[in-house]
């Protein structure tokens, strides 16, 4: 973590400079404590060995590891005051296992106790009495276990970071994709409503226009229907902005299409629709049964749009896996055989969604089909 990397560097700096003072002063004290022992060249060589060791111990952990320990290894069998070397030792050995080289900080230890040890069995100064050389041991594996639990600690806290970032990049992408689920949806949903009835509105417009001076009756009619197409064209729009907005979900929307009320949709579709319902009608999953219900409804929308048909067949059939829809027009032209609108493509991602597919195309005996399988299994 960047913060921490940068509060260690001072902290690291001071506690180096404090060690190589302390052991420097060590040699200096220890003399002046001691005035009846004569310092020789090991007392005044082999500690800054082992201070210079200290500094460079984060670039070279091993080499300085092994420079330091070497130094205290010639100091005490050889050296005749008793400073405080092992001060820079110890934070070396730190260092090398907190830098990951464990195995290797425990060997070198175990061998540098083995030559203090040999070093003081041979010297005819005795540097260490027994529970002396026990408490340097003890020191020297506290030092190396907390080098050790320094590297798990600092491996366990950039994980954890590492971990946090991740989910925070996966609730980012997650919340993206889940608004560019909703921008989609919403999307089809204008589409679907708006367009359906704004064709509806236009064909019937057309219709009253042509009609209201010979047949003023049936221009009534065409304007009743324009009416009522128009009304349910602003009662979902309302619908959408107020999801869109947040209303709350007992604000009154009207009821919501449903293949209940297919009979209400064909007739506002200014064709003649043929309705044929195969199987037991029942009540669906409310996906399903919206996703059907803007099938038909955008597949009749395109009847009037390009078909130049004034007739078209739906078939639902109620199976017991699924539900299957097909919308047939007899006209004399085909749709546009190019996707570049948004039709087709939103029947289609209605039915993949709900894992079912949706298939449109030419009949071989003239105009055009779409048909539909939607799922029931699986479907809460």
């Amino acid at each position: 973590m960047p913060g921490v990397e940068l509060r260690r560097v001072p902290v690291e700096t001071a506690i180096t400079v404090l060690v190589i003072l302390t052991v420097l002063a060590g040699t200096v004290t220890m003399a002046a404590l001691r005035p009846e022992v004569t310092p020789n060249v090991w007392d005044y060589t082999m500690p800054p060995v082992a201070c210079a060791a200290a500094v460079f111990r984060r670039r070279f952990p091993i080499s300085a590891l092994l420079l330091a320990g070497a130094a205290a290894g010639f100091y005490y069998p050889l050296a005749h005051l008793d400073g405080w070397i092992l001060l820079a030792v110890l934070l070396t050995l730190f260092t090398a296992a907190d830098l990951g080289h464990l195995a290797a900080a425990a060997t070198i230890t175990v061998a540098g106790l083995l030559a203090v040890t040999l070093g003081e069995v041979n010297s005819p100064i005795r540097h260490l009495d027994d529970s002396q050389f026990l408490l340097l041991g003890g020191w020297v594996f506290a030092t190396l276990a907390m080098g050790g639990m320094s590297r798990n600690r600092r491996a366990y806290l950039a994980e954890a970071g590492r971990r946090l970032a991740e989910a925070e990049r996966t609730r980012e992408e997650e919340a993206r994709r889940r608004a560019a689920e909703e921008r989609l949806r919403i999307a089809r949903e204008l589409h679907d409503t708006l367009g359906h009835n704004i064709s509806m509105i236009n064909v019937q417009a057309g219709a009253a226009l042509h009609r209201i001076k010979d047949r003023p009756g049936q221009a009534e009619t065409a304007l009743a229907t324009i009416k009522e197409a128009s009304k349910e064209a602003l009662r979902e729009l309302r619908a959408t902005l107020g999801m869109l907005r947040q209303v709350d979900e007992d604000s009154p929307t009207g009821p919501a299409p449903s293949l209940a009320r297919i009979r209400e949709l064909a007739d506002r579709s200014g064709l003649a629709v043929r309705i044929e319902i195969l199987g037991e009608p029942r009540a669906l999953p409310a996906e399903v049964d919206h996703a059907a219900v803007r099938i038909v409804q955008e597949a009749l929308t395109n009847v009037t749009r390009h078909s130049g048909a004034g007739a078209a067949e739906v078939v639902i059939q109620y199976g017991d896996a699924d539900l299957s829809l097909r919308i047939d027009d007899h006209g004399p032209g085909a749709w546009p055989r190019s996707e570049t609108g948004f039709g087709i493509i939103g029947m289609r991602e209605r039915a993949t969604a709900l894992g079912g597919s949706l298939e449109a195309g030419d009949r071989r005996t003239g105009g055009f089909r779409v048909s539909a399988r939607l799922p029931l299994r699986g479907i809460s």
